[in-house]
């Protein structure tokens, strides 16, 4: 059983307003509310450490695993280890992240280590979100770890959200790619008042037509820090591009480390950075219209975020 708090929090990370349709494993503070297999794909949890087992059956199309993560206790840490088994030619979506609710004095903190296995000639489409609220002085802590491993033609999709009440993050995402494997990265992050987010991605372009597309999209308010931290290695002839597009506001610090290792003639990378503030005349044509500073402000980032 949960309570109002946990169930919103729940609706606010996987968007549902009640028990999702496929498989799915909800789990707060620390013991699973509810969990549901199909046929098609088995949730398993680990009996050597915390967290499951997923495995999906070739040829699974059209199905979605749930697997979101709410804390509402403080003081609660816990490290939650995930792998995902995706069978050949599966076409399949997974929802995860965590939500912090911290009204306490001490921190809480969610570490959870993701390990995805990708069939050869599969597709996943990956989708984490990170919220944090309470009005306690304790933290909220959040440090993912996503690890891809893509055989031949396979395809993951990967969408980071971050966009409120997480005191403290830093992101690892390693991928590594065979023949014709691809890559596809949406990050969107935004920090304020004294949080810190660092995303750090390393990708190994390791099979012939491989190829890999990073992108961050950022807003720094306040005093908070953000740092991205991109590694891309060609080790074949394959396309690689990372990007980051960071909106700087108020005393915050961004930075950008994009790197590229070409060890292959044939391996074409690309990275692109971009730190500012917002246009002065995007804020005058949306005032003109009637806005505040504060709403023009608003709705610039809302639309730099989408």
């Amino acid at each position: 059983m949960m309570d109002e708090i946990q169930k919103r929090m729940l609706e606010e990370l996987i968007e549902l307003h009640g028990v999702p349709e496929g498989a799915y494993n909800f789990r707060v503070n620390g013991e699973s509310q509810g969990r549901r297999s199909t046929e098609n794909i088995e949730i398993a949890p680990k009996t050597d450490v915390s967290g499951l087992d997923i495995r999906i059956r070739p040829g699974t199309k059209n199905e979605s695993v749930h697997i979101p993560v709410v804390l509402s206790e403080t003081g609660l840490t816990e490290t939650v280890y995930n792998d995902f088994y995706i069978g050949e030619n599966s076409d399949v979506v997974i929802v995860a992240g965590c939500g912090i609710h911290n009204c306490g004095v001490q921190d809480s903190q969610h570490d959870g280590i993701h390990r995805f296995y990708l069939g050869k000639g599969s597709k996943m489409r990956y989708v984490e979100k990170h919220y944090g609220e309470g009005d306690g002085e304790g933290k909220r802590i959040l440090n993912p770890v996503t690890e891809v491993y893509l055989e031949q033609g396979s395809t993951a999709e990967l969408e980071m959200v971050q966009i409120r009440g997480v005191d403290s993050t830093e992101r690892v995402t390693k991928a590594e790619l065979a023949e014709g494997a691809r890559l596809v990265v949406q990050e969107r992050l935004l920090t304020h008042g004294n949080q810190s987010a660092v995303s750090v991605y390393q990708v190994a372009l390791n099979g012939e037509d491989s190829s890999a597309d990073v992108v961050s999209r950022s807003v720094a308010r306040d005093e908070s820090y953000q740092k991205f931290d991109a590694l891309i290695h060609g080790n074949a002839p394959c396309h690689g591009h990372s990007e980051c597009d960071a909106i700087i506001m108020d005393r915050a610090c961004v930075l950008a480390v994009p790197q590229l290792e070409a060890n292959n003639v044939d391996a074409a990378l690309i990275h692109e950075a971009a730190i500012g503030k917002i246009a002065g005349e995007q804020l005058i044509k949306l005032m003109t219209l009637g806005l505040t500073e504060a709403e023009a402000e608003e709705q610039i980032i809302n639309g730099f975020l989408k």
